[in-house]
């Protein structure tokens, strides 16, 4: 059976997070952090020499712009977003 294409307000709310595994919410929710725990001296390295990916402090990246830049590019179809 042939899938309906989603309209762009379907797509908008699911693109690019997922949903809460606490809460069950579908919306990304709005992290005011500014800083974010490193699990030890070699994580914070590897994330501040971009070796991996993660969250060091709210101005460079958060989980809230993370999920907005995703939502963009998906939206738009591209691959990634800045």
């Amino acid at each position: 059976m042939p899938t309906k294409k989603q309209e762009f307000a379907t797509r908008a709310i699911h693109a690019g997070g997922k949903p809460d595994p606490t809460t069950g919410a579908r919306i990304t929710p709005i992290h005011q952090s500014t800083a974010f725990v490193f699990d030890n001296v070699e994580h914070a390295a590897k994330l501040f020499n971009l070796e991996t990916e993660g969250f060091i402090y709210s101005r460079l990246t958060n989980p809230t712009v993370d999920v907005l830049q995703k939502k963009l590019a998906e939206l738009e179809g591209g691959v990634a977003s800045v």
